[in-house]
């Protein structure tokens, strides 16, 4: 597989984009100004307990509350600790990661379970448990990482998840990393236990090292941007974290054309803000996110048969929109529940023939996906995990812009 990671600027954002084979199926934006905070560790402030809902509000930037399930890990308490710390009351100064970014109306969410990721392994201080990726299939390769992460638990509130790329890495290279985020993961939470409340005591890499080092590294050939700035960070942080021979880094040549053009970016992210997607057959999806869920209609469109099997016809109209919503979804970074109404199929030999090939195509999505079912109604029920603003929402936060997504705004990337 050809895989590329591309990087550009414009104006006040970034643009990150992950072609596959010369097709982009990941974009993200992100605001050159404006730092995010998620999987940012700060010395927070408890405001409020809700009983009810077993949760806390928390102050963790000075006017910025989050909320803190209690049903999971006990956070670290700094200041002045109370004999007993396993319980958070109100006026207490925790440490604290933000798991997800603010959605609507809804806080961030924060979490007591402080967690560093690294290219093969996620290093986590307060849940123990050891755990493989989904992704890794070989039962030996499993209980081979099992053992070695087990193998370097120091405390039992330690805990490790082995990332995909694990599975080709060596075990020096795992060790490597994993004494390089024990020692750093160590220093900042003593460092976290003198600071007031409100500090930050871990700055997260920009989204666009983020993908980086999220990466399967046996997919990635090379990561290219136009921008100086861009090429020497990514350099630096390749070679920081010993990844040189991870990718290529490449520096894009101006003669060549213009980045943005020569892949497409604008336009693919142009069509990614649109509800209606056209597919080759003539048929279309409808995409449209709500409050509560996202529902994605299958229409047949152009793509009329004459013939006299109808229902193959439909059959091969599902399975073509089913491997471009799958790719839909990574593009838009569409979350949570996700109802799809296909276009109906008498035969049930069909309609399984539908789903399996469905909840394939979702297994190459490295955010986790799963088809649930079909319900009686006919609708393929979806869920995505969420852990980012949806494209759509970026494009809004960097642009400043809640109209048409195809508008004027769209101008500084062309």
């Amino acid at each position: 597989m050809n895989s590329q990671l591309l990087i550009t600027k414009k104006e006040d954002a970034i643009l990150t984009a992950w072609a596959e084979n010369g097709r982009i199926c990941q974009i993200q934006l992100e605001s050159a100004k404006t730092e995010s905070i998620l999987d940012n560790i700060y010395v927070g402030k408890v405001k409020n307990i809700v009983k009810n809902i077993n949760a806390a509000f928390v102050e963790f930037q000075k006017g910025q509350m989050g909320y803190l399930s209690l049903d999971e890990a006990v956070p670290i308490h700094t200041g002045g600790i109370r004999q007993d710390s396993s319980r958070v009351l109100i006026g207490d100064e925790i440490i604290v990661q933000v798991r997800k970014e603010a959605v609507k109306t809804k806080p961030p969410t924060l979490s007591g379970a402080l967690e560093l990721s690294g290219k093969y392994v996620v290093f986590c201080v307060g849940n123990g448990n050891i755990c493989i990726s989904h992704k890794i299939k070989n039962r030996e390769t499993k209980m081979k990482l099992h053992d070695l992460l087990a193998a370097q638990k120091k405390k039992e509130t330690y805990g490790f998840l082995a990332r995909t790329n694990s599975a080709d890495a060596s075990e020096e290279e795992i060790l490597r990393e994993i004494h390089r985020l024990t020692a750093r993961m160590e220093a900042l939470i003593g460092n976290g236990m003198h600071r007031e409340p409100f500090s930050c005591i871990y700055q997260a890499p920009p989204a666009y090292l983020g993908g980086i080092r999220d990466i399967y590294q046996s997919q990635i050939q090379e990561i290219v941007t136009d921008d100086d700035r861009i090429y020497q960070t990514v350099c630096g942080y390749l070679q920081e974290n010993c990844w040189q021979e991870t990718a290529r880094t490449v520096k894009w040549d101006q003669e060549n054309g213009k980045l943005d053009a020569v892949y497409n970016l604008s336009k693919t992210m142009e069509k990614a803000l649109r509800e209606r997607v056209w597919l080759k057959s003539g048929a279309y999806l409808i995409i449209q996110p709500t409050e509560a869920l996202v529902s994605i209609d299958v229409n047949t469109g152009k793509a009329v048969s004459r013939k006299k099997n109808t229902q193959q016809h439909f059959k091969k109209v599902n399975l073509e929109a089913a491997a471009e919503i799958a790719v839909q979804l990574r593009l838009r970074n569409l979350s949570g529940i996700i109802l799809v109404d296909f276009i109906d199929m008498a035969q049930e030999e069909d309609r399984e023939e539908l789903l399996a090939f469905l909840r394939r195509e979702l297994g190459r999505d490295p955010v986790p996906a799963r088809l649930v079912d079909m319900t009686k109604l006919g609708l393929v029920e979806i869920t995505r995990k969420k852990v980012r603003k949806s494209l759509r929402e970026q494009y809004q936060d960097c642009m400043g812009r809640t109209g048409n997504a195809g508008g004027a705004g769209l101008q500084k990337w062309r």
